[in-house]
């Protein structure tokens, strides 16, 4: 008994010691919007309501970390790894609400819903930004971009050793680039800035401000979608911004392994990837119906409606939740597109929410293979297999199985909420579009822009 209670207590100090470092990096995050004081210096009387907050959270982070964490690596189960993340992002949160209420004047609620919103990417907001300070508007972006990455990961990078194969799993990013998990991370963190760099450039150049652009860039490769205008990227109307914002949305949805064979030039092994011939799929099919069947009515001019049935196409799929335009004129069949591609969300173990395309795509293999099974003499051999990389993949039947279990569950969350949406007085398809935009972390609304 003594011994299991002394093993007990070795558990509970590795969780919360490396809660711990996840909070001292949520700290960190919460302090970073500062260093734009750099360049606007005229706020600095808001800085307190980053510093107090941010280092609160890095000193309960450190304390948590220098006390209770092993000295040496230790392994950690997928289920103590799940508890560190839940405590993790409650704390980062829970606290992230301050500046919400000392600097833009929310109250809690509000300040809580636009903390959730920013830390897990969902993108719909309660804030009026014309009439947000700059550090508020860096700091949801930034929120946004630390949840992206996963907070996991982010620690992953910092520690050694076999603790990080928990931690991974319960952010959802099992695969690895390399066997190192701790490599691993540092490349997948390489590969992200790397595209928040370049996209800030490329939309500065394509004729954002610096400030507007930086700040798209952290929401659109995080898949965020929080904006510094009302009317969202639909406030430049331009399609050099568009196509920059678009090319951002795709690669803040693959899969971090899909970007990493981007990078080192396996385009062979990405075009044979099953995901990503499903992704391509549905972004040409699905731009093509909201073209003809619901945009080009709308806007005559033919540039625009090209413009609008891609981008939309691309913005809901890729749960980022930018817009373009509003909804409230489209007619239903548009709205049960952008409902689909919601629903079905971007790559898995990348930055996007919903259902995740690779468990569509298995899905999808494994009722094919089960209808040419029927079809085929008995005691022929068919094993499916699928892409995942540069790797083949066979399908064993508790994969399915976990796949079909999490989708229906999924499925049913979803028509819960519509309902319960749809109880307080909304219509049907108000509540299917909104509940759709919420559980995936789109953060589109009805109205297009922002939830206020």
């Amino acid at each position: 008994m003594s011994r299991y209670k002394s093993f007990l207590r070795q558990r509970y100090r590795a969780i919360f010691g490396y809660t711990g470092l996840v909070c001292l990096i949520s700290g960190f995050g919460i302090l970073s919007p500062l260093i734009a004081l750099i360049a606007y210096p005229e706020e600095l009387s808001l800085a307190w309501g980053f510093l107090i907050p941010g280092i609160v959270l890095c000193v309960l982070g450190f304390i948590l970390w220098r006390f209770l964490a092993p000295k040496k690596a230790t392994s950690l189960t997928l289920q103590e790894g799940a508890v560190i993340v839940v405590l993790s992002w409650l704390l980062a949160i829970i606290v992230g609400t301050v500046p919400f209420m000392t600097i833009q004047g929310l109250n809690f609620t509000q300040a809580m819903f636009e903390s959730t919103s920013g830390w897990t990417t969902t993108g719909l907001s309660v804030v009026d930004v014309t009439q947000a300070s700059r550090l508020i508007l860096l700091y949801r972006s930034t929120i946004e971009l630390f949840g992206g990455a996963g907070l996991a990961i982010i620690t992953l990078s910092a520690i050694a050793g076999p603790s990080g194969s928990g931690l991974a799993s319960a952010e959802g990013r099992t695969e690895q680039l390399v066997p190192n998990v701790r490599r691993s991370a540092k490349l997948v963190l390489g590969i992200y800035l790397g595209y928040v760099i370049v996209g800030t450039i490329a939309l500065d150049l394509a004729g954002m401000n610096f400030f507007d652009a930086i700040n798209h860039s952290f929401a659109a490769v995080s898949t965020g979608g929080f904006s510094t205008r009302p009317d969202s990227i639909g406030y430049w109307d331009n399609t050099a911004v568009e196509v920059v914002t678009n090319v951002l949305m795709i690669v803040g949805a693959f899969n971090f392994v899909t970007s990493y064979m981007l990078v080192t030039g396996k385009f062979k092994s990405v075009m044979r990837n099953g995901e990503i011939r499903l992704q391509s799929l549905m972004y040409v099919v699905c731009s093509i119906i909201l073209l003809f069947g619901v945009v080009l009515p709308l806007y005559p001019n033919l540039d625009k409606a090209i413009r609008v049935s891609i981008f939309e196409t691309i913005t809901a799929l890729s749960t980022t939740g930018f817009s373009t335009v509003g909804y409230t004129d489209w007619n239903g069949l548009g709205w049960l597109i952008l409902i689909l591609l919601m629903l079905i969300g971007g790559g898995s173990g990348s930055t996007a929410g919903g259902i995740k395309q690779m468990r569509v795509y298995i899905l999808y293999r494994a009722l094919s293979w089960e209808i040419r099974r029927m079809l085929m003499p008995a005691g022929a051999v068919n094993e499916p297999h699928i892409w995942e990389g540069d790797k083949q993949k066979f399908l064993q039947n508790d994969q399915v199985k976990q796949i079909s279990i999490f989708v229906f569950l999924y499925l049913m969350l979803f028509g819960i909420g519509s309902a319960i949406v749809a109880a307080h007085g909304y219509t049907l398809q108000e509540s299917l579009f909104e509940y759709a935009s919420a559980m995936g972390t789109v953060g589109l609304f009805i109205g297009g822009g922002n939830f206020c």
